[in-house]
């Protein structure tokens, strides 16, 4: 004999499962909005806490320059990246994302201690300090980045090493959690990525105007961020990232630099 559900139980059901859908977005191309970008430079200063309280540590200036371009024919954004320590340039990147998209086309980056790589999302071809990767690598460290690579270029993805361009992308609503498909070239394959619009708060700018922000929040185990985004420019102005117990880092959008 089959069992009969109450048709106000149906209801509450379905108005359950609906609530919850509202409250989780999952991102794809037809989600961001490309014209919220605006090209320039954009300069952050990035440092850490060893403890809340504790001196300021380890400073870097990271300036990140967007223009729109093209790239082998497409309508492109072009997002440079330069970081500097103390007394050198520790990191440089390329990036080229499709104009209405921000999917990546193209990665190029170089690192003081690691070298260079290189991956044409176009072309469909890939390499690490000058060799490139082949489905005949063998070695892990050569063997997984081509295999996740081969992942993204088959599917959706926003590249991870551009986290603070691809959240003025998205319409936040509060108490809303963002399945963003992250994929950063040379490293695992794409996942979805869970960011929450925890809260919202004010920034003090300068001449003493208040400056409203989402909170988007994003945490996994012993690791925690908490982004602070114009609600106005969709800027990323500030991130408060926890790090284990008693370490933080930060990063401060600067309104002027040189």
């Amino acid at each position: 004999m089959k069992h009969q559900i109450p048709i106000v139980l149906i209801f509450a059901l379905a108005f359950n499962f609906s609530s919850i859908a509202q409250d989780t977005v999952w991102v794809d191309a037809s989600k961001v909005k490309t014209s919220y970008l605006k090209e320039g430079a954009h300069r952050y200063l990035v440092y850490f806490k060893m403890g809340k309280d504790a001196a300021r540590s380890r400073p870097q200036f990271w300036t990140r320059s967007i223009t729109f371009g093209n790239f082998k024919g497409n309508n492109a954004i072009i997002v440079k990246q330069i970081w500097e320590d103390r007394d050198s340039v520790v990191h440089t990147v390329t990036s080229v994302c499709d104009k209405k998209t921000f999917a990546p086309l193209y990665h190029q980056s170089w690192w003081k201690q690691r070298g260079s790589s290189e991956f044409d999302f176009m072309a469909k071809t890939a390499s690490i300090n000058n060799v490139p990767l082949t489905d005949a690598d063998t070695t892990a460290n050569r063997k997984l980045p081509w295999m996740a690579f081969q992942t993204a270029i088959n599917q959706y993805s926003l590249n991870w090493h551009l986290d603070l361009e691809v959240f003025p992308l998205l319409v936040y609503k509060l108490k809303t959690t963002y399945m963003i498909p992250f994929y950063e070239p040379g490293y695992l394959a794409p996942k979805f990525e869970a960011y929450t619009i925890t809260g919202t708060a004010q920034l003090n700018g300068y001449d003493n105007t208040k400056v409203d922000c989402w909170l988007l929040t994003h945490e996994a185990k012993g690791y925690k961020e908490v982004f602070w985004i114009s609600k106005k420019t969709h800027e990323v102005l500030k991130l408060e990232n926890e790090i284990g117990k008693d370490r933080w880092r930060y990063k401060i959008k600067l309104g002027f630099s040189v």
